[in-house]
């Protein structure tokens, strides 16, 4: 069975329907490769699923370890090469609120984030420069 429905649009646009919630995402081509970046383009969700898909397999790690990572935040910078066009880089920086994190619970998460699925399936050429910031 399908997880997603998309059509195109028009212009560059498209329009998903998740299939098993209904919830909708509208992507568009970025302004240099002759979109109006009015919304996501398909690699900028390369990039959430990335940070989003970490994070899930941190909060099960937490919950997991009886800790709590609510309030963490992850900036994600994705860098685009050419011949082929495609992205060659993914830069997070994930920070942690003050949880007074020991020293086993960052270690938990930071081998939960290599756990991740969408970490895993990128391909092995794509470099993935990850920071943890813990503010205590």
């Amino acid at each position: 069975m399908a997880t997603v429905h998309t059509t195109y649009l028009g212009d560059l646009r498209t329009e998903s329907v998740h299939l098993q919630s209904g919830s909708k995402l509208i992507t568009d081509a970025p302004t240099d490769n002759q979109g109006k970046g009015e919304a996501f383009s398909p690699t900028d969700l390369v990039a959430t699923a990335y940070g989003a898909c970490v994070f899930t397999i941190m909060g099960i790690a937490a919950k997991t370890h009886g800790f709590s990572i609510d309030g963490a935040k992850v900036e994600t910078t994705k860098v685009m090469g050419t011949e082929p066009r495609r992205i060659v880089e993914l830069i997070t920086q994930f920070t942690f609120p003050p949880n007074n994190y020991s020293a086993k619970h960052k270690k938990i998460l930071e081998l939960a984030a290599k756990e991740c699925p969408v970490f895993n399936s990128l391909h092995p050429d794509l470099k993935k420069t990850v920071t943890f910031v813990y503010t205590d």
